[in-house]
């Protein structure tokens, strides 16, 4: 009898614990898959690239996270980046080492700025980059100002904000968001949109993923969104150009690649100013060195040469870094500030060239 009572009640805790998980699973919060269409959405939530409060931009399933080794400087806005690409698509590596994503990715990168009067953050704009059949679309999100949706906006648009910079001080601008041509203008490479951001040398560096640490190639690997990447062999590696515990050339130029050279490339808008700012670019003379300006106007302030040795102050490269005046300014667009930090980087590398007097 009591074996009887003993089995009776074992299974009625086994049909118990079932009702239980199926209660769970009942109650457990699913999320719409990531969805694109041949248009782009007026809402960036109707994405679902981000689950549960929009403004937390907690990833979507399949919606990776990544960092860049060195990043554009854009007035000090801080920077989250995702990358979404369709189930069985993935990146390839072409026969020139770039990354040649698939129709339908989605790169998402979010700007924003701490509050000064909390611990919540102001996010200021998304871009997207979407890869269509026929080519990359740019798109700009604007956030309203409950940070509950951002709006599709293709004018472009300027917004007032006050932040602090890495030393803590105060800054009020009014942000420029830039328009559709612009977005095009910076993301071009013989006259096609591309993006310039994710390369694999500016990939390779290791991300803390909520699963653990891990190189960002090799994760892009696991999760099948790139193929054709061998580690052993494809060892590039961008320098992080605020290290300073690493050589200042290379740091100088991983800067110079990211912030003037989608402009200064030989197949990019500015490539008739003869300059070629690419981090694996050996002759001195593209890189500036002793080079007059093609065609600079009042942009070379009365300097002769683009790069002087051992003299910052007499370097064109320098004072248009330096300079905020329009038709001046390098570079043109993306910023309203001079990057303090980065033209110390420039000087550095300047001032430690030998002289050739």
């Amino acid at each position: 009898m009591v074996g009887k009572n003993y089995h009776a009640n074992e299974v009625r805790w086994t049909i118990f614990g079932l009702l239980l998980v199926l209660i769970l699973l009942s109650c457990e919060q699913t999320y719409p898959a990531v969805h694109l269409t041949d248009e782009p959405f007026e809402r960036l939530s109707e994405y679902h690239f981000f689950k549960d409060q929009l403004n937390q931009l907690s990833p979507n399933n399949r919606v990776l996270p990544y960092d860049l080794i060195t990043p554009l400087f854009s007035d000090y806005a801080l920077k989250s980046r995702f990358v979404w690409m369709p189930p069985g698509k993935t990146a390839t590596v072409n026969d020139v080492n770039l990354l040649s994503f698939p129709e339908g990715t989605a790169l998402i990168k979010n700007f924003y700025y701490p509050r000064m009067d909390s611990d919540h953050m102001n996010i200021v704009e998304t871009r997207l980059l979407v890869k269509r059949s026929n080519g990359w679309d740019p798109l700009t999100y604007i956030w309203n100002e409950a940070q509950d949706e951002a709006f599709l906006e293709i004018a472009g648009d300027f917004k007032k904000i006050t932040a602090q910079d890495p030393t803590g001080n105060s800054f009020t601008i009014d942000y420029a968001i830039p328009n559709k041509n612009q977005c095009k203008g910076c993301h071009e490479r013989s006259r096609t949109v591309t993006p310039v951001g994710p390369t694999l040398k500016n990939l390779n560096r290791i991300y803390d993923y909520p699963e653990g640490s891990m190189n960002q190639l090799v994760k892009w690997k696991e999760v099948d969104y790139l193929t054709g990447y061998d580690m052993s062999r494809d060892t590039a590696k961008l320098a992080d150009w605020s290290d300073p515990s690493t050589n200042v050339h290379d740091r100088a130029l991983a800067y110079l690649e990211v912030n003037c050279g989608t402009c200064h490339h030989q197949e990019g808008p500015a490539n008739v100013s003869g300059l070629r700012l690419d981090s694996h670019e050996s002759n001195l003379f593209n890189l500036g060195v002793n080079k007059a300006p093609v065609s600079a106007g009042k942009g070379s302030g009365g300097r002769k040469y683009d790069i002087v040795p051992g003299k910052p102050d007499e370097s064109i490269l320098v004072y248009r870094m330096q300079s905020l005046e329009p038709g001046a300014m390098m570079p043109e667009m993306g910023r309203k500030l001079v990057h303090k930090e980065g033209v110390q980087l420039i000087r550095d590398w300047i001032t430690s060239m030998p002289t050739t007097e």
